[in-house]
């Protein structure tokens, strides 16, 4: 194989993203044929230099695997957590091949999450660039007015930038409501900062499809591997998403 970037080889590798893998680098966790790497320029040949990652050699992954997880509450999104909490790689028992998680859902939050090896197709849709449209249910402390929801769906200034249009649709009318929310983004936090623009406060946030890929009957905890035709819609989704970012934003 020809030398590539070492974070490009540790994400196809099923190690990290290439974000976290140049977080690993910088921190002297990737050692190349004995000889620590800093440099986010470096690149190497998995099929010819001795990678490890905190002591692990790396493999190339004898094949690519996708797989749908229901991410519990009081989870985190990461490989690993400095705070020994419970990780979404915690869950994946059987699982013989290292993947990793495609985005994140805050610790509070559940519900759908994508893992893989397959670091292209990750970075794609965890790029900016790709505006690939997520799905939520979230239940609120209170009602917005139509007022309020109308803009919601236009935009809401957060730290000193407008969220991109959304959809919104009122699924449960009460007291404390249910919503569904559509975004093609993903700032931290960005579901509750927009309702606490209202002044209303989520009191659960379930993530139920991304793109073309839902949730379905998974349970907190459980996961399921993608069919070929799921992984075939999810490549063109974000092939669309990249070519028309906002079409779709408050569909």
């Amino acid at each position: 194989m020809a030398e590539e970037r070492l974070q490009k080889i540790l994400s196809q590798a099923g190690v990290a993203s290439r974000r976290q893998a140049e977080k690993l680098m910088a921190e002297g966790r990737v050692v190349v044929n004995g000889t620590v790497i800093t440099e986010l320029g470096s690149k190497a040949d998995i099929e010819r230099d001795h990678i490890k990652v905190d002591g692990r050699l790396i493999h190339a992954p004898k094949h690519q695997v996708y797989v749908a997880l229901c991410k519990p509450n009081n989870t985190v999104t990461t490989v690993s957590d400095p705070e020994h909490r419970s990780t979404v790689m915690d869950l994946l028992h059987g699982l013989k091949e290292r993947v990793y998680p495609v985005g994140r859902l805050d610790y509070h939050s559940e519900g759908l999450l994508l893992l893989t090896n397959d670091g292209d197709l990750a970075n794609a849709i965890m790029s900016a660039a790709t505006h690939l449209a997520k799905t939520y249910v979230v239940k609120t402390n209170g009602p917005l007015t139509k007022d309020q929801e109308q803009k919601f769906r236009d935009g809401v200034p957060l730290s000193g930038r407008r969220t991109m249009p959304a959809g919104l649709k009122l699924i449960r009318d009460a007291a404390n409501p249910w919503y569904e929310v559509r975004l093609v983004e993903g700032r931290n936090n960005q579901i509750r900062m927009m309702f606490k623009h209202f002044g209303r406060l989520v009191e659960k946030l379930r993530r139920v499809k991304i793109g073309p890929i839902d949730l379905g009957p998974l349970k907190p905890g459980e996961f399921r591997h993608l069919t070929m035709e799921e992984v075939a819609k999810l490549k063109r989704s974000v092939t669309q998403a990249r070519q028309e970012p906002h079409k779709r934003a408050a569909e």
